[in-house]
């Protein structure tokens, strides 16, 4: 499934105790655990302005006694192409120092004149909270190649990430992932978030393999948080996106 042109945007927060949101364990599923209240997101962009580029997502948490569940819905494309992803996360804590998350995956692929497939997968994540501001973890997407229902020499790529995230203050969050697709380069994304006196989230981050960079701002609105961000690809040009967020109490 298509992830954002600015992955690391919407996924910031995982490597992160202060800065989460309910996309956060889209990136890593043990991020999960760092949510104490319900929350939602939702996340559109129109990738390089493109009509039948369009990327919408859905993300929810639900925090309960035993651990943390998470719902995640995705589009991508139009009508000549288009996939579609529903997964269900879970996570907890294993102590104060680590936590654990998995999630399964129900992939759709569309094509006329080819017709439909579909697969089911699965990713899982492991975090370490190294101090109260320090925060490393791994993650893994479709470690086992799950493969085309409907054809199936065909598989999904796996996908091998380890971040970092660093919060010198409630207000600020520094991060960076290293991650290798299958029979791609390696990409290294580093993204910085900044609030400014509570009211304005300030977003920032550059991605290698693509050489694509992007800018954001924020309003927080009591449990809301309204985003706009806006991609920038080299050769390609601008992927505009917004984002909304509730944080119940």
């Amino acid at each position: 499934m298509h992830q954002p042109i600015a992955n690391t945007y919407t996924g910031l927060g995982a490597y992160s105790r202060s800065h989460t949101t309910a996309f956060s364990f889209t990136n890593n599923q043990a991020a999960i655990t760092s949510a104490k209240h319900l929350s939602f997101g939702a996340y559109g962009e129109q990738r390089f302005m493109l009509k039948n580029l369009g990327l919408y997502q859905l993300a929810a948490i639900i925090p309960t006694s035993s651990g943390n569940f998470g719902l995640k819905g995705g589009y991508f494309g139009g009508p000549e192409y288009n996939e579609a992803q529903v997964g269900l996360a879970y996570g907890r804590d294993l102590g104060s120092k680590m936590s654990i998350g998995a999630q399964f995956n129900y992939n759709s692929f569309s094509v006329p004149g080819y017709g439909n497939a579909s697969s089911i997968n699965f990713e899982a994540g492991l975090m370490f909270h190294v101090t109260e501001q320090l925060h490393a973890g791994f993650h893994t997407y479709n470690p086992l190649g799950s493969k085309l229902i409907k054809n199936e020499e065909e598989k999904l790529p796996a996908i091998y990430a380890i971040g970092v995230g660093y919060e010198p203050s409630e207000a600020l969050l520094l991060s960076a992932e290293i991650k290798k697709t299958e029979n791609l380069p390696v990409d290294v994304t580093a993204g910085i978030q900044y609030i400014i006196d509570k009211k304005v989230v300030a977003n920032a981050g550059i991605s290698s393999a693509s050489s694509a960079y992007y800018f954001g701002l924020g309003l927080l609105l009591k449990d809301f948080r309204v985003d706009a961000v806006a991609t920038v690809h080299p050769q390609l040009g601008i992927t505009p996106g917004i984002m909304l967020l509730f944080n119940g109490k």
